[in-house]
C-alpha cells in the first residue's frame, strides 16, 4: 500500500523497486529508465488519472507495444552486453511509432523537455564549441579548459586543429596548415621559458603544497599563451540536454553555413536517434519541418545581409578593446523598487512604479537596501525584482575572454565573426622578454594569412584566428544576472582578462546608477598576480581532509 490511493501487489511491487526510488511515499525519483520511456511517461502523467506508477505498469511494462523488457533490459545477462544494445536499439526503433503517437498526441513542443541525453562531442574546433553553446535553453555544456590542459599535443606527428573541408581544397590550403602549425609551434616552445620566467617571479613559499603550487603556475602560463591558440584548435565538449533543445540544435547546425557544423549536425541526429528517436525526429534534413526551417534561416540571413551591406558600411566601428555601456532606463530604480514591493501588496504594478517614481531618494533606498542588506555571499541570489531594469554592453576583447563569458546563456548575447581587425592581447608577463617577439611574429603571420583567406572565404577564414584577436560582441542583460556574472567571473581565481570586463561591467551600471552599486558589494575588484593558488589550495587541503577520514 502507498501514502496515496494506490494498491500493488507483492510482485507488482517487486517490479516497481527496479524502477522507482520508492514503493510507497508520494515523492519518488525514476531510475534505470531510458529518455524515450521517462518522457513518455511524463506526458502520458499529465492527463491521466493514475498515479505515475500505476501508469508505469498499465500502459507502459505491461504493454507489449512499448517493447519494455527489450528497451531497458529488464533480463539482462552480462555475458551478452553487446548483443542486448543491438536489441535495445532495435526495440526503440520498434516502438517508437508508439511514442511519436504518445508526443504528437499532446501538441505541444514542452512535451520534448521531459527526456534528455548526455551526448559526448569530441575533436570539434572551438568555433564549433562557441556555435553549439549558443543554444542556450534546455542545455548544459561543459567544455575542455585551455588553463589545465595543455593544448601542445600530437596525433599521428600532428597538432590537433580542424583542417576546414573548403580550406583543404582550395588555394589556402598550404599557408592555412603552415600558419596553424606555427601557432601551435610557438605556444608549445614558449611553455618552458615562461614556466621558469613564472617560477622565479613567484617562488613556492615553504607553507605552500607542491600540488597546489604546480597547478596554479599551469594555469597562470596557460592563461598567458591561449591566445596564441587558433580558433581551430580542436577541444572535446560534454553535453546535457533536454530534446527540445537537441532538436533545436540539431536543426540549426543543419542549416548553418560551416561545413564542421553540418557535419556535427548529421552525426549528432544519428547518435540521438538511438536513445531519444521519438525527440529529435523532427530535425532529420528530409523532415517537413527541418526543410521549412532551413529555407526559413536562408532567406533571412540572405536578405539581412543585402540590407547590412547597403546600410552599415559607412558607419563607424568599435575596433579597440573595452567595454561601453550603451543602454539603460532611467526610471529602473523605481521600478526595482516598486517590483520589490509588489510581492509584499495588494496593488497593482503599474500603481507601484508610478508612487515609486514620486519618492524622494531616501525613501527609495530604504527599498533597494532591503534586497541587498541581508546577502552573505554572493550565492544567495537577489529577488526577481533586479531583473526590471536590463542594459546593453558592447564589449570588444580577445576571444579567449569570449569564450569564458559566453558562458552565461541567461542573457541575451550576439557576436560578429571572427577576425585580425581589432587588434590583439599581449599578455604583460612577457612584455620585455625575449617571448615577445616570437609571440608577434605568430600573431602578424596569423593576420596576413587571415586578410588573404577573408577577402574570399570570411567565415572559413575564422579558423586561423588566433585566440588573442579582439572580436566584438554585445550582451544584453538585467540587473539580477549582471550581478551574478559580475561576482562568479571577478573571483580571484578567475583569468584576468575576465575579471577585467566583470570588474568593468559593475563599475559602468554603478557609474550610471550609484543606487545600484549596492547589489555588486561582492565583486572583487582586487588585482592577484597568481590569482589561481588560493582555489588550488583549497582543493587541495578538501582532498587531504577526505582522506584522512577514509
Amino acid at each position: 500500500m502507498t501514502e496515496g490511493y494506490e494498491e500493488f501487489t507483492e510482485s507488482q511491487l517487486k517490479i516497481l523497486e527496479r524502477y522507482v526510488t520508492s514503493t510507497s511515499s508520494n515523492i519518488f525519483a525514476l531510475r534505470n529508465l531510458p529518455e524515450v520511456i521517462k518522457g513518455a511517461l511524463f506526458s502520458r502523467y499529465s492527463r491521466s488519472s493514475l498515479g505515475l506508477r500505476s501508469l508505469l505498469l498499465k500502459d507502459f511494462i505491461l504493454n507489449e507495444e512499448t517493447a519494455f523488457s527489450a528497451i531497458t533490459g529488464a533480463h539482462s545477462n552480462s555475458e551478452h552486453e553487446e548483443d542486448e544494445l543491438e536489441d535495445q536499439i532495435t526495440a526503440i526503433k520498434k516502438a517508437q511509432n508508439f511514442y511519436d503517437r504518445i508526443l504528437d498526441g499532446y501538441g505541444d513542443d514542452s512535451i520534448g523537455e521531459l527526456g534528455g541525453a548526455h551526448l559526448a562531442i569530441e575533436n570539434v574546433s572551438m568555433i564549433a564549441a562557441k556555435i553549439i553553446e549558443d543554444c542556450r535553453i534546455g542545455g548544459s555544456p561543459l567544455e575542455k579548459s585551455t588553463r589545465y590542459i595543455y593544448f601542445d599535443q600530437k596525433a599521428k606527428g600532428e597538432y590537433l586543429y580542424y583542417r576546414e573541408p573548403i580550406l583543404m581544397t582550395s588555394a589556402f590550403r598550404e599557408p592555412y596548415i603552415k600558419t596553424c602549425n606555427l601557432l601551435f609551434e610557438t605556444y608549445s616552445s614558449l611553455i618552458p621559458p615562461l614556466t621558469e620566467l613564472m617560477e622565479k617571479k613567484f617562488p613556492k613559499e615553504h607553507d605552500i603544497s607542491k600540488v597546489a603550487y604546480a597547478a596554479a603556475l599551469r594555469a597562470k602560463v596557460l592563461d598567458c599563451l591561449r591566445g596564441l591558440l587558433p580558433a581551430s584548435a580542436l577541444t572535446n565538449m560534454g553535453m546535457y540536454g533536454n530534446g527540445r533543445f537537441f532538436e533545436t540544435l540539431i536543426q540549426k547546425l543543419n542549416c548553418h553555413n560551416l561545413a564542421e557544423m553540418q557535419d556535427i549536425g548529421r552525426k549528432s541526429f544519428h547518435e540521438l536517434s538511438k536513445v531519444i528517436p521519438s525527440f529529435v525526429r523532427r530535425a532529420d534534413p528530409a523532415h517537413k519541418y527541418q526543410r521549412s526551417y532551413s529555407g526559413f534561416r536562408e532567406q533571412m540571413d540572405g536578405d539581412l545581409k543585402t540590407i547590412a551591406d547597403r546600410h552599415t558600411t559607412s558607419i563607424a566601428k568599435m575596433n579597440h578593446a573595452g567595454v561601453r555601456l550603451i543602454n539603460y532606463d532611467m526610471e529602473s530604480p523605481s521600478k526595482v523598487a516598486a517590483a520589490l514591493l509588489f510581492e509584499h501588496s495588494n496593488a497593482g504594478l503599474h500603481e507601484l512604479q508610478e508612487y515609486c517614481r514620486t519618492l524622494p531618494e531616501e525613501e527609495l533606498s530604504r527599498m533597494l537596501d532591503s534586497a541587498a542588506n541581508f546577502r552573505e555571499n554572493r550565492r544567495q541570489k537577489s529577488p526577481r525584482a533586479l531583473e526590471h531594469a536590463t542594459f546593453t554592453f558592447e564589449i570588444v576583447a580577445d576571444f579567449g575572454v569570449y569564450r569564458d563569458l559566453h558562458r552565461h546563456r541567461m542573457l541575451t548575447q550576439e557576436r560578429q565573426l571572427l577576425t585580425c581587425d581589432c587588434g590583439y592581447f599581449l599578455p604583460h608577463e612577457i612584455i620585455g622578454t625575449e617571448m615577445e617577439k616570437t609571440y608577434r611574429d605568430a600573431m602578424d603571420e596569423a593576420k596576413k594569412v587571415y586578410d588573404a583567406i577573408a577577402e574570399e572565404l570570411p567565415e572559413e577564414a575564422q579558423y586561423v584566428v588566433p585566440m588573442a584577436y579582439n572580436m566584438h560582441w554585445y550582451f544584453h542583460i538585467n540587473l539580477r544576472a549582471l550581478q551574478w556574472l559580475c561576482e562568479i567571473r571577478s573571483a580571484p581565481a578567475g583569468h584576468p582578462n575576465y575579471r577585467f570586463i566583470a570588474q568593468e561591467l559593475a563599475k559602468q551600471v554603478s557609474k550610471v546608477f550609484p543606487s545600484f552599486e549596492r547589489y555588486f558589494k561582492f565583486v572583487d575588484y582586487d588585482g592577484y598576480e597568481l590569482g589561481r593558488l588560493g582555489q588550488e589550495i583549497r582543493i587541495v587541503e578538501k582532498r587531504l581532509a577526505r582522506s584522512s577520514h577514509d
